[in-house]
């Protein structure tokens, strides 16, 4: 298959210190536009691809006839599903940075659009890819889990710094980390999880939580209960940790997925691989013109939001 000619649109944090990286070193693609509102001021980080010609918005590069075959997305949530249904209609296949929108039926319907049209779609889960999941889960298969316990806790200062959008509606709050762990435990879960209990903080001068507590419990043949914990005020060191208990021994993953523990004990170590496996992953569904989209991390936390009892505390002042 000859190269994936790629359209990245967004050039903010995560875009440059994850997207960037992994399309610099994978031969799948060839990078030939980059859009962004600030472009010229993005000009020094994007020296590493001088074939990509650059763009403020994506209507002028979808009304430039430079031929494009795929667009990876990395705006906010709320302006993700127009952007997307705008690149689907011109042709693209779609790569959605997560969470993959605002809401669920908005994903859903550009689903449809992509079906329709035999575009691909792949709503990304970036937390999926950290190196000891998938040992996680191959270890978990023939065990019964009893419980699970969830504690994620960062510093929004430090990874969304002066980004508005997150306080604002659809931009998810604590949830756009949270949902990473999710994302983890949904891939862990095949029976998956229901909640039954969510407290959410909201800072008295902002619209969406800084911290959450969700009770639920395990479903299918899993029995036992569920706790998780978000907080984006955590200074220091950060947090990311899963524990799952089940009847053979209890089974960790801290920093994020990163490293894992069986009963106390560190089993393996590995480096980040989460991004280069998005895109070796984007490529294959390309080459096979299938579809990934799962909505599971969004539909719990849509459900933690129906849910949640709101209590107001501390105004939050970057």
């Amino acid at each position: 298959m000859p190269p994936i000619k790629l359209a990245l649109v967004g050039l903010g944090k995560i875009a440059r210190d994850q997207h960037l990286p992994a399309l610099a070193t994978n031969p799948d693609y060839q990078l030939i536009a980059l859009v962004s509102r600030s472009i010229h001021e993005q000009q020094a980080l994007t020296a590493a691809f001088p074939e990509a010609k650059l763009f403020t918005d994506l209507d002028q590069l979808l009304s430039s006839g430079l031929e494009i075959d795929a667009v990876s997305l990395c705006a906010p949530p709320q302006v993700r599903h127009a952007q997307a249904a705008r690149a689907l209609a011109a042709g693209c296949d779609v790569m959605l940075e997560k969470p993959p929108g605002s809401g669920i039926n908005d994903v859903q319907a550009l689903i449809h659009q992509a079906e329709r049209h035999g575009h691909v779609l792949f709503a990304t889960w970036h937390s999926r890819y950290a190196p000891q999941v998938e040992p996680a889960r191959a270890w978990l298969e023939s065990k019964r889990v009893t419980a699970l316990k969830v504690s994620w806790r960062e510093d929004v200062r430090h990874w969304h710094f002066n980004q508005e959008w997150i306080w604002q509606p659809g931009g998810l709050g604590v949830f756009d980390p949270g949902i990473n762990a999710l994302s983890i435990v949904t891939r862990l879960l095949p029976d998956g999880l229901y909640l039954t209990k969510a407290r959410l903080d909201f800072p008295s001068n902002r619209q969406t939580p800084i911290a959450a507590r969700l009770e639920g419990a395990l479903a299918g043949r899993a029995s036992g209960p569920v706790e998780i914990e978000l907080d984006w005020l955590k200074t220091g060191e950060q947090s990311w940790n899963i524990e799952i208990g089940t009847d053979q021994g209890r089974i960790e993953l801290t920093h994020g997925g990163g490293r894992m523990l069986i009963d106390g004990e560190q089993i393996a170590v590995a480096g980040e691989q989460e991004y280069p496996g998005l895109y070796a992953r984007f490529s294959e569904l390309v080459e096979r013109r299938k579809s990934d989209v799962d909505l599971t991390p969004l539909a719990l936390t849509a459900d933690a939001f129906l849910l949640g009892e709101r209590r107001e505390v501390d105004a939050f002042e970057w």
